[in-house]
C-alpha cells in the first residue's frame, strides 16, 4: 500500500466521521457534495511548480472533488526549474461550472501569462461565476491583470505584493488573504496553508485537520528568513535587487492595462 492509498483511507475516515456528526449536530459540517466539485488549476510555461503542486497535493486528497490542470493544449508544460507537467484539459474543454479557479505564480513565465490574451480571457470568463477565485504567489498578478482583484484585498510574493495596487487591488501583508470569494496566498510555500484553508471551507475543520496530519505539515524553517521582516537586511537587499527587473515588467504591464481600460 503506497502513501497516496494510506492518505485516502485517512481522508475517508475523516469524511465518515464528519458525516456522522452532521446527523447529530445543528451546525453545518460540510458533508461531501452531491456532485463532484470542479477545481481548475492553470498551468503554464515557466510557472513555479511548487505553487501548483503544494495545493494540488491537498486538493488531490479532497474526496468528492475533481482536479483539472488546464492549459491551451495537452502538451507537457515545463516549469521554471525544468519539471514537466501534463495538462488534463484544455481551455476549450474546461467545465463551465468552476468551484475553485486557481493561478500559480512564477517569474518571467508569469510575466508572459499576464500578457497572454487566451489566459486572461479564460480567467475573465470563468472568474465571473467561479465559487472561489484563487492564487498562490505571483499568480495573483494574473488575476489582477484580468481585472479580477479590482476592489479586493489580496496578497502575493513579498517582492511583488505592493504592485497589486497598480491593478486596483489592496495589498495585504499576510500569508493568506481572503476577501469575499477571492482567496490569495503569498510566496510559493504558502500554497499549502492556502489549500488546507480551502479544504476546511469545503469539508469542515476536522477533515482539514486530518489532511494536515496526513501531510505532516509542521514547518520548522532552519533560518527563519522566509519573510523580509525577519530575514537579515543584506539578504533582503540582495533579493530585492534580483527581483527588480521583474517588478519593472509588472509595472509596464500595469501601465498598458490601465491605458487599455481608459
Amino acid at each position: 500500500m503506497n502513501r497516496r492509498e494510506v492518505s485516502k483511507i485517512i481522508g475517508l475516515g475523516a469524511a465518515v466521521s464528519l458525516l456522522a456528526k452532521a446527523q447529530q449536530s445543528t451546525q453545518t459540517n460540510h458533508p461531501m457534495p452531491a456532485t463532484p466539485e470542479n477545481i481548475v488549476m492553470l498551468i503554464y510555461p515557466g510557472m513555479t511548480a511548487l505553487d501548483l503542486i503544494g495545493p494540488q497535493q491537498v486538493f488531490g486528497y479532497l474526496m468528492g472533488a475533481k482536479v483539472h490542470l488546464v492549459w491551451k493544449n495537452k502538451d507537457i508544460v515545463v516549469s521554471d526549474t525544468g519539471i514537466g507537467i501534463r495538462p488534463t484539459i484544455t481551455f476549450a474543454e474546461c467545465p463551465e461550472t468552476v468551484d475553485i479557479l486557481f493561478a500559480p505564480g512564477g517569474g518571467t513565465g508569469t510575466i508572459s501569462a499576464m500578457q497572454d490574451r487566451d489566459v486572461l480571457d479564460f480567467f475573465r470568463q470563468r472568474g465571473k461565476t467561479a465559487k472561489y477565485v484563487t492564487s498562490v504567489c505571483t499568480g495573483s498578478l494574473i488575476l489582477a491583470t484580468a481585472g479580477l482583484l479590482r476592489g479586493y484585498k489580496a496578497t502575493s510574493h513579498w517582492s511583488a505584493r505592493n504592485e497589486l495596487a497598480l491593478f486596483g487591488a489592496e495589498p495585504v501583508a499576510k500569508r493568506v488573504v481572503e476577501d469575499r470569494n477571492r482567496i490569495t496566498a503569498g510566496g510559493i510555500t504558502s500554497g499549502i496553508d492556502f489549500a488546507i484553508r480551502i479544504a476546511a471551507k469545503l469539508r469542515g475543520e476536522e477533515y482539514a485537520q486530518a489532511m494536515e496530519l496526513t501531510l505532516e505539515y509542521d514547518p520548522q524553517p532552519p533560518f527563519h528568513s522566509g519573510n523580509p521582516e525577519t530575514a537579515p537586511k543584506p539578504v533582503v537587499a540582495m533579493m530585492t535587487a534580483m527581483y527588480a527587473p521583474l517588478i519593472t515588467s509588472i509595472r509596464d504591464i500595469a501601465a498598458r492595462t490601465a491605458k487599455e481600460r481608459g
